[in-house]
């Protein structure tokens, strides 16, 4: 199981996620607190706190290579 700390800066982010997340065979998970929605639905991605970061965990075959594809929108620390 893969495990990224992301963050949407912009509205075309979540499309570019989920357009990407859509290609693999592997589960997709947004979880926010004790909040969790499907990775490849863009209406639960909106349904998240976008102003705040998100962890997503990848399971299934190939979930390293995803990982590597999402690495654009992993959470910078500030």
């Amino acid at each position: 199981m893969e495990k990224l700390l992301i963050r949407f800066k912009t509205i075309e982010d979540v499309r570019r996620f989920v357009d990407i997340t859509s290609l693999c065979s592997c589960s997709v998970e947004l979880t926010q607190g004790n909040y969790s929605v499907d990775g490849k639905s863009i209406m639960g991605i909106f349904s998240l706190d976008l102003n705040r970061t998100v962890t997503v965990s990848i399971d299934g075959i190939g979930g390293d290579k995803l990982a590597q594809a999402l690495v654009s929108f992993t959470a910078t620390q500030s």
